[in-house]
């Protein structure tokens, strides 16, 4: 199954993770060290977002060095990008929108794929499409919890899950999370980009944690 559901393989280890950081990486030297020092502070899942020209073969090094972590590919905006997704061995592929013709490349690829939705329409787009494990983007900015609690209510028999990305923090993840609408949330904020060029791996391990700690606690 290509369409990315709560009940498909990945959208359970997804959903066992509960957490998803969101990274940019510009140096290719960083791809494994950020994933070891996630997979340290206990952070077992990524996106890895299509923004720079070393993203596909970061996420070929990462699988080979670092096979526990579970790593998707996001900003997928173009059916093109959904081959290359898949033969770098991503586990998933998510978009910041919808978009019917990336979804059903991503079903024909056999890419599990989950769209960005933020309105009614966006979830009605993606149910259509045999999409349930979806994207809700920007988070904080649309109107938080409260909003997709709202959008989502006409929805919610046919089990939708949503992963918010856009806002969260460490201070209020844990709103989302206790959500039964939410399967998982994603953060850059474990991982930023400046972090990340500055080769902190002791400040992403330690992000990694406090988040962990969150989930636990």
């Amino acid at each position: 199954m290509s369409a990315l559901t709560p009940e498909s393989d990945i959208g359970k280890a997804i959903t066992d993770a509960r957490l998803i950081a969101v990274l940019v990486i510009d140096d290719l030297e960083s791809a494994v060290p950020v994933a070891e020092s996630l997979l340290a502070g206990g952070v077992t899942a990524m996106e890895l977002t299509l923004r720079t020209p070393v993203a596909l073969e970061a996420v070929v090094r990462i699988r080979e060095a670092c096979p526990e972590m579970r790593i998707g590919i996001g900003t997928i905006l173009f059916p093109d990008q959904v081959a290359a997704a898949a033969a770098s061995g991503a586990a998933f592929g998510v978009s910041p929108g919808v978009n019917p013709a990336i979804i059903r490349q991503a079903q024909a690829t056999g890419l599990p794929f989950g769209p960005g939705i933020m309105t009614p329409t966006d979830i009605d787009l993606a149910i259509q499409e045999g999409c349930r494990l979806l994207k809700f983007f920007p988070a904080e900015s649309s109107g938080g919890l409260a909003h997709l609690k709202n959008i989502a209510a006409p929805y919610a028999h046919l089990g939708p899950k949503f992963i918010p990305l856009g806002g969260i923090r460490l201070d209020n993840m844990a709103t989302y999370l206790a959500s039964d609408l939410i399967a998982a949330v994603g953060g850059s904020w474990l991982a930023p980009r400046e972090v990340i060029g500055a080769r902190d791996w002791k400040k992403i391990e330690q992000n990694a944690r406090d988040a962990t700690a969150v989930l636990q606690g």
